[in-house]
Formats: C-alpha cells, sequence, structure tokens
C-alpha cells in the first residue's frame, strides 16, 4: 500500500515535478488528497484539511524572490516563517506525527570566503536578505518542534535549481525566454541580463525532487542536508550554451534593473553528507537540462 504525502506549494515550479513523477512512476508515494484550498497564512483554512493524516509532509510553499524579499520583508515573514508555524500547528491539532521536510534554501548562508569552498553543512549560516532570514528562521522553528513533538524532522537546502516550467523572474528561465523570442523575430537580437560573471551550483529541478524523496526514506530526523551539484557554473557560460543549442546569435545588454544586491561572486556547495545518508547523486547533465528549458520555452513562447 503507498505511503500518503502531503506536499505543499504543489502548484509551484518544484511541486508540479513532484506532482508528475509521483503520477508517473511506481513510487511508494502518493499525494495526500486535499478537500479544500487553503493558505497557510490563513490558520482556518487549514482545519479538516487532511480527512486521512500523511505519513508524511514536504514543505516547498513561500515566497521565494529575493528581490520581492527586500520590497515587502514583512509579508515574506509572513508566508515564510508564520506560515510554516501555523502548518505545524494544524498538523499537531490533528494528531500527526510523520516525517516532515522543511524546504529551506542554500542562500541561508550567505557569503562564504572562496577558501570555504564547496559550502558544507559546517559552514555557519550567514543570510544577507530578509528571505534568507525567513527561511533560516523557519529552519529553526521546525528543527526545534521535532525536538519537541517528537516529529522526524529534516531540512533540506537547495542551492539554484533550474528545469522546465519555471518563471522567468529566474536568471536562466529569463535567458531561455528571451532566446526563443528572438529565435521566432519577437524581439531584437539583444538579451538584457544582470550580472553574469558569478558562479552558482545548479541542478536540474528533476534532481532536485529525487533529493526529497531521497531524505524521506533515509535521511537522519534533526539533519540538515544541502541540496545541490557540486560543480560551480558562469551563469554566462549557461546563456551561451542556450544561444548555441537554439542557433541563435545575439548580443548581451546589462539591465540595472535586473541587478540585485550583496551578490555572491562564487557559489560552490558540498552534497557529500546528502550522498552518505541516501546515496543520492545528480544524475542529469546541464546540456540535458537546458534543452528541456528550451524546449519548454519554445511551446510557451508560441503561445504567448
Amino acid at each position: 500500500m503507498k505511503k500518503r504525502l502531503f506536499v505543499t506549494g504543489l502548484s509551484g515550479f518544484v511541486g508540479r515535478h513532484i506532482q508528475s513523477r509521483l503520477n508517473a512512476s511506481e513510487s511508494e508515494w502518493e499525494l495526500s488528497p486535499v478537500p479544500s484550498r487553503y493558505d497557510l497564512c490563513e490558520p482556518k483554512s487549514l482545519d479538516g484539511l487532511w480527512p486521512q493524516l500523511p505519513d508524511a509532509v514536504i514543505h516547498l510553499a513561500g515566497q521565494t524572490f529575493v528581490p520581492e524579499a527586500f520590497r515587502d520583508p514583512a509579508k515574506t515573514f509572513q508566508v515564510n516563517l508564520l506560515g510554516t508555524l501555523n502548518l505545524l500547528q494544524a498538523l499537531k491539532a490533528r494528531g500527526f506525527n510523520g516525517t516532515f521536510l522543511y524546504i529551506s534554501s542554500g542562500d541561508v548562508y550567505g557569503q562564504v570566503r572562496e577558501s570555504a569552498l564547496p559550502i558544507d553543512e559546517h559552514q555557519p549560516p550567514c543570510p544577507r536578505n530578509p528571505y534568507a532570514v525567513s527561511k533560516l528562521s523557519a529552519e529553526m522553528l521546525c528543527l526545534q518542534w521535532g525536538m519537541t513533538e517528537g516529529w522526524p524532522v529534516l531540512v533540506a537546502r537547495p542551492f539554484n535549481h533550474i528545469g522546465a516550467g519555471q518563471l522567468d523572474s529566474f536568471v536562466i528561465a529569463s535567458a531561455a525566454r528571451q532566446i526563443c523570442r528572438i529565435k521566432h523575430g519577437l524581439q531584437a537580437p539583444e538579451l538584457e541580463v544582470g550580472d553574469i560573471d558569478v558562479t552558482r551550483d545548479f541542478l536540474d529541478v528533476s534532481d532536485v525532487v529525487s533529493a526529497y524523496l531521497a531524505l524521506l526514506e533515509r535521511g537522519a530526523p534533526g539533519q540538515v542536508y544541502n541540496i545541490c551539484s557540486g560543480v560551480e557554473q558562469s551563469i554566462r557560460a549557461l546563456i551561451e550554451q542556450l544561444a548555441d543549442l537554439a542557433q541563435v546569435d545575439m548580443q548581451l545588454i546589462q539591465d540595472p534593473a535586473r541587478l540585485r544586491r550583496a551578490e555572491q561572486r562564487r557559489v560552490c556547495g558540498s552534497h557529500a553528507k546528502l550522498h552518505q545518508a541516501t546515496g543520492w547523486a545528480p544524475e542529469l547533465t546541464t546540456q540535458q537540462s537546458l534543452r528541456a528549458i528550451l524546449s519548454d520555452w519554445e511551446s510557451r513562447v508560441r503561445q504567448e
């Protein structure tokens, strides 16, 4: 018999990939049916949400856009910290005692010296924006809840992830959309970018989903795990690869509106702890990810 999994944020980028993975595979998990719409910021909407208690929860939902967190930090905390508290309280009231996986962010590490790369879980968090502060606060809340309630609680810190279906407010999705528009003559052959001479640790969303499911099965309660590729790649190089794959010639134009504050020049994480605990390792190549992203934007741009 399949185990029931409740996932918040199912309509988001990663949530949709979890949904299609569980629908398509011989997974031992099935999505827990939810009879009504709910809002984590409205505790009353969580009453009666689980006719049958889930065996595990992946808490994905949140405000994830850093510029928005600077614009409205109170709302970001309302969603990411108090929304998490409302969820924990609702589950407790219903008698839940299954596995709870909180999805945090590699952004909680903040500015890390290049000599400390790759970043592992011993690196002290030092968040540099309201989004990262809200995620670290919610991590602490979830881990405390696990200790107090005796639930198996785990924390995942995913680094940058990419894949089909991502909003174009994220850099690789934005570049892919613009490249497809240029290819179809909908945009001049100029690609607007922010600061692209930085490196990031990118992982395909499909590998991220595999890591979450592996943690539910084999992760150690009370522990924090990085989810990353272990490889740093320059954003400029990825954009150039996208253009090559699409066979598009273009000029890169820096847009001041796309420049972000508190920018870390290089990011590379270590997934050694996750691999040791679960055997997980990335399976998809960057080339496979970029092809899937371009294919997705090809069909989306045609419908614009």
